[in-house]
């Protein structure tokens, strides 16, 4: 039987049956993904990969390829490229969002085995480039994970965010000659644990500061307006948090604004453009603000590099004096709590 359970062999298997793995539950966090490197190959096959998905550009085929291969992705990668060495780390040769999410991975595994033991196994994946979301679940399930809890690291729902990292999740499954159980996470934007860990980040970073910011931003990441309109929740998610964020730090009702970024293409987007705002609001003589990303998990292009410098230029071009980041909770430890009592929540019935 010892011999046998090396070799992974069930007990009553015949001797050419294949190894079958000790049964265990995954746990599959997910980001949005990252380029390999900042070269120019390398940025134009992620961002290839992210702009031909239909949930991010949802233009049809025949109208937005053309103008994708021909146009963008001969431009743009050299300005993307630009942007990622500005923030690399280059002593891992990586991006922040790839380490930052392996610390998360390490700090969600160490919580994960004081609750249940070898009884769970986390791993990371990414939506668009590596690793891919079909090779970490073909090692899971190659480990014998018989079910698996996907968790996209979005705290708000939107079709170009969650959804697509689920659509990606079942592609995945589709791949497998025996499928394991599968459950996924919500969007936990009214978390309270989440709306907490905002929170205690927000009190730390103002403690540290000589002079009270005047503004707080909550700068969440952008989407057209029109998928608002077309059902999408994400602009509302995102305002009730700011709301519970501000009710749970106790402050008045123009506090804190809430903004988004990252404006792409030609079309009206979720308004005000934090960019803009920003610039607005120290032309209206505000002196001193802060800016945190509550829809980003982790730190990554779209804040260390374009809130730190993009809109911070543009606040202090228009006469801004004070410009503090307050950073994404990344691993923080009451952020990875949050997150291990959320997975702990979904995963009820699976374990005790």
């Amino acid at each position: 039987m010892t011999d046998q359970a090396a070799r992974g062999r069930l007990a009553h298997a015949p001797a050419d049956h294949p190894p079958v793995a000790k049964a265990k539950v995954g746990v599959l966090i997910a980001n949005l993904g990252t380029p390999d490197n900042y070269d120019y190959w390398s940025m134009r096959r992620y961002l290839g990969e992210f702009l031909s998905d239909k949930r991010v550009v949802d233009l049809a085929s025949w109208k937005w390829q053309p103008i994708l291969q021909l146009i963008i992705l001969t431009r743009r990668p050299f300005s993307s490229g630009k942007n990622y060495k500005s923030i690399w780390n280059h002593d891992k040769g990586e991006s922040p969002l790839l380490t930052i999410t392996k610390d998360q991975t390490a700090a969600l595994t160490e919580r994960m085995q004081a609750a249940y033991g070898d009884q769970v196994m986390v791993e990371f994946c990414m939506r668009y480039g590596n690793p891919s979301t079909e090779s970490v679940v073909d090692k899971m399930v190659k480990a014998g994970c018989e079910k698996i809890l996907f968790f996209p690291l979005y705290p708000h729902y939107a079709g170009a965010t969650l959804a697509t990292a689920n659509d990606e999740f079942f592609r995945a499954l589709m791949g497998q000659k025996w499928q394991p159980a599968a459950r996924t996470v919500a969007a936990y934007f009214d978390d309270p644990r989440y709306i907490d860990a905002l929170a205690q980040s927000v009190e730390r970073a103002y403690a540290a500061l000589p002079q009270r910011p005047e503004v707080l931003i909550a700068s969440y990441h952008g989407m057209p307006k029109r998928y608002l309109l077309e059902g999408d929740p994400y602009h509302c998610q995102c305002l009730k948090t700011t709301r519970l964020l501000r009710e749970r730090l106790g402050w008045e009702g123009d506090s804190i604004h809430t903004s988004f970024q990252s404006v792409f293409g030609r079309e009206e987007w979720l308004k005000p453009y934090t960019v803009e705002y920003v610039a607005k609001l120290a032309e209206s003589g505000v002196k001193r603000i802060a800016v945190m990303a509550p829809a980003f998990s982790a730190d990554c292009i779209e804040t260390l590099e374009e809130i730190q410098e993009e809109i911070r230029e543009a606040f202090e071009h228009a006469g801004g004096e004070t410009f503090t980041y307050i950073p994404c909770l990344n691993d923080d430890a009451a952020h990875m709590d949050a997150l291990a009592a959320i997975a702990q929540d979904n995963l009820g019935g699976w374990l005790g």
